[in-house]
């Protein structure tokens, strides 16, 4: 069996991270595969993991009751997805759905939480990056919103 080192390690989120740092990750890691069309999670679920994105496209939706689920936001191969297992009180904001074949690598949140208590230089490397990521996102979501709200004025 193959360790999941060198994905991690070539993965953009984790570009240039500590060769020491990477192993610790190695230790909380699992390949997932998601088929099409398939709900990897739901709104209000517990959120205990967070997935580098390998290959194939997933789908952010949020619930409208007379329209179903809405795509607000997609994640494709080098993408990371998902930041609630950081934060009390570990639940998902979203329903994610695999638009289709998916793989990717799933990090444990408890696992990582813990190693990142005893290592305090890596929790604030995974701090520092998730950082990033929310404001990138949060960036994103602004040009959505300008995008939908500036057409009318």
């Amino acid at each position: 069996m193959q360790s999941l080192e060198p994905y991690l390690a070539e993965h953009p989120f984790l570009k240039g991270m500590d060769r020491r740092h990477i192993e610790l990750l190695v230790g909380c890691a699992s390949n997932v595969r998601f088929d099409e069309g398939q709900y990897i999670f739901r709104e209000g679920d517990e959120s205990n993991q967070f997935y580098f994105i390998r290959h194939g496209k997933l789908a952010l939706e949020i619930f409208c009751p007379h329209k179903g689920g809405i795509v607000v936001h997609t994640r494709t191969a080098g993408d990371v997805l998902g930041w609630s297992w950081l934060l009390p009180p570990h639940l998902r904001h979203f329903d994610c759905r695999a638009v289709d074949l998916t793989r990717a690598i799933a990090l444990d949140g408890t696992c990582l939480r813990e190693k990142c208590e005893q290592d305090h230089e890596l929790g604030y490397e995974i701090m520092r990056r998730f950082a990033h990521l929310m404001e990138s996102e949060l960036l994103e979501l602004r040009l959505q919103l300008l995008d939908i709200y500036g057409k009318n004025h």
